[in-house]
């Protein structure tokens, strides 16, 4: 039963995806619910990952610094490049720079669950490029926008370990001691991850259904683009230099999935609130891609 429903998961996610936009005040008001959700399905992973299996991960600093390259050089070049093609304003031209110019999204560790992919490499992957955002992503809007974008270092950090650090940990704790139990029910957790990030990206579709009913098809097309450029790239390029398919699903996640939030936050805090549209429309886009090749993948598997 669960392996059905989990088969079935990028369906799902489209029918919330719908369901969400013509009946947005049945999901706005959970709004709060989403930081929660997001600590929820952390857990869910942690508790099925071991010690061992970031002591193998650190083993590899290699993939982990091929990774990090490809997702300060090819998203933010892929959004300059598809907004000049496009012929976007500037105003939607910064947007699209800062969604390609920050650190992997939360989601991309949610998405490698469910893929089957490495887990415990994607939750590495994604705290080494948001340390490293902090530095990097001013001085990429600064090469591609001319203007340097202040990045809320301390705020992003405690973000980090609250919603992925922390639980994750606890996950992992609670799986040493009881893993015997815990190895019974990995199914389970699974199901709710799914179930919950479902959730999310109707709370998230509801709360921009104004937006998106107001917003070019060019508009759409970019955010497609952008994020498909990095699934792909992220997949053949590990794929090239020899990885095995579990680590090109796990880059390709890694890189195709931003931390679309925080462009978001920049673009509204530096910029103009058309400057934040990009990145909430990536922020449903890569939730309903991520499912679509997290069901791929899983079913694959």
């Amino acid at each position: 039963m669960v392996k059905k429903i989990s088969m079935l998961f990028p369906l799902w996610a489209i029918l919330a995806s719908f369901f969400a936009y013509f009946q947005p005040e049945v999901v706005v008001g959970f709004k709060s619910w989403i930081i929660p959700l997001l600590v929820f399905i952390m857990f869910c992973m942690g508790i099925t990952l071991k010690i061992e299996d970031f002591k193998r991960v650190l083993k590899r600093p290699k993939i982990i610094a091929i990774t990090t390259l490809l997702q300060f050089l090819l998203m933010p070049l892929a959004a300059f490049i598809i907004s000049k093609f496009l012929n976007f304003s500037t105003e939607l031209l910064v947007g699209m720079v800062l969604v390609g110019a920050v650190s992997g999204g939360t989601a991309s560790n949610v998405i490698a669950f469910l893929a089957k992919a490495d887990v415990a490499l994607s939750i590495t992957m994604t705290v080494v490029s948001t340390l490293l955002s902090i530095v990097v992503t001013p001085y990429l809007a600064l090469l591609y926008v001319g203007q340097t974008v202040p990045v809320p270092v301390l705020s992003m950090l405690l973000s980090t370990m609250k919603i992925v650090l922390l639980p994750v940990l606890l996950g992992v704790i609670i799986n040493h001691f009881f893993h015997k139990y815990i190895a019974k029910r990995e199914e389970l957790f699974a199901l709710l991850s799914i179930v919950s990030i479902i959730f999310i990206i109707a709370i998230v579709i509801g709360l921009n259904q104004e937006r998106i009913s107001t917003i070019a098809i060019s508009m759409f097309i970019g955010v497609i683009l952008h994020n498909f450029i990095g699934l792909f790239g992220g997949y053949y390029i590990a794929k090239l230099l020899g990885y095995e398919h579990k680590v090109c699903k796990t880059v390709a996640i890694e890189v195709g999935m931003q931390n679309s939030g925080l462009a978001v936050a920049l673009a509204t805090k530096y910029f103009t609130p058309l400057s934040a549209l990009p990145g909430a429309i990536f922020s449903i886009w890569h939730n309903i891609s991520g499912s679509i090749i997290a069901g791929y993948w899983s079913k694959k598997a």
